[in-house]
């Protein structure tokens, strides 16, 4: 059996939150996890599981953990060594993906340099695993030198899409469940990123980086010879499963991310750090694929992020600061979802 630690054998909280002022569209919110970091929480496709990231004492780096949608039975899928990242059930539960770098580097993971200003670190180790839903039977996908990971599955089980640093920038890749028929989808230089499939499998909605003047483009690119990126400029983007068909759908100036789109195929929820002036307080936007439309969802302060529906649009899924015992964890909450 895997050990779980205090923090995560907590009960799921059986009271309701109540939503703050303006948050029409969230009722019966629940927090499922409890204390340290812990986000990128995404549905199996039947709704019933979520996997996630957390980052805990008994452990150095992000590791990946499944459990119940109502938050009751956990369990540690990862080797609880080096970093993992990006959790995501295969159609049918019984597998799932993950990018992991302990089996280059099974101890504490270097931590992104700071004094370059706020930075995402592209660890260079990660690459794409497969293994069953307890974790066991884990193979490599993908290996093919540098990151490899925000994989997502298409519900159709035809496909995933991923990003990889290939030939000295960061773009969306799709292939095969088994990492055969590679294909790129995107090639603008910058980053793009953090692609999610439609649950019908027609489109992938995704992150893109922009940049203002030459210096911004230089600074990309210096910050990726060190595997660093800097995410102050992103806009969400959408294009058709095969990567044709690509366009922005925001333009908001600032960093928005981790789009995702309501099973309608007409709206895309995401984050975003719009209408901070400081930049520092995200929440939860959604606007039409036309671009129209954009509304507000979360009122909370710090951040709220990673927004996922389930199949049938009824349950939102997402991580945030709020109602937490120490200043600045995360913790995942699911929530109804009243249109």
């Amino acid at each position: 059996m895997v050990f779980l630690g205090p923090l995560l054998a907590l009960t799921p909280s059986q009271t309701a939150l109540p939503p703050h002022a303006g948050e029409t569209h969230l009722a019966s919110i629940r927090q499922l996890t409890f204390g340290g970091q812990n986000a990128e929480a995404y549905f199996s496709d039947d709704g019933t599981k979520i996997i996630y990231q957390s980052t805990q004492p008994e452990w150095p780096d992000e590791q990946i953990i499944t459990m119940n949608a109502d938050g009751s039975n956990k369990r540690l899928v990862s080797s609880g060594k080096g970093r993992c990242t990006c959790g995501y059930f295969l159609p049918g539960g019984k597998e799932i993906l993950f990018s992991a770098t302990d089996w280059a580097d099974p101890g504490p993971q270097v931590k992104p340099d700071m004094s370059r200003g706020y930075v995402w670190m592209v660890n260079p180790n990660f690459r794409i695993f497969r293994a069953n839903a307890d974790g066991s039977n884990r193979r490599l996908v993908i290996d093919r030198g540098g990151y490899h990971a925000e994989t997502t599955v298409a519900s159709n089980g035809q496909f995933m899409v991923f990003t990889s640093l290939v030939d000295g920038d960061l773009n969306i890749f799709r292939s095969d469940l088994d990492g055969k028929n590679i294909k790129q989808l995107t090639t603008t230089y910058g980053y793009d990123g953090g692609p999610f499939v439609s649950w019908d499998s027609k489109q992938i909605v995704f992150r893109r980086s922009t940049f203002a003047n030459f210096e911004s483009v230089r600074d990309y690119y210096e910050l990726l010879k060190e595997n660093l990126v800097r995410p102050t400029k992103l806009e969400v983007w959408i294009m058709d499963a095969d990567g044709s068909n690509q366009r922005q759908v925001t333009n908001l100036g600032c960093a928005s991310f981790a789009p995702f789109l309501h099973p309608d195929g007409k709206r895309i929820i995401f984050s975003s750090n719009y209408g901070d002036p400081k930049g520092r307080e995200f929440d939860l936007w959604m606007i039409g694929v036309d671009g129209k439309g954009l509304t507000r969802i979360t009122h909370s302060p710090d951040f709220d992020g990673f927004p996922m529906f389930d199949r049938k649009g009824k349950k939102l899924v997402w991580a945030s600061n709020r109602n937490g015992k120490q200043p600045g964890e995360t913790n995942v909450f699911i929530a109804d979802w009243r249109d």
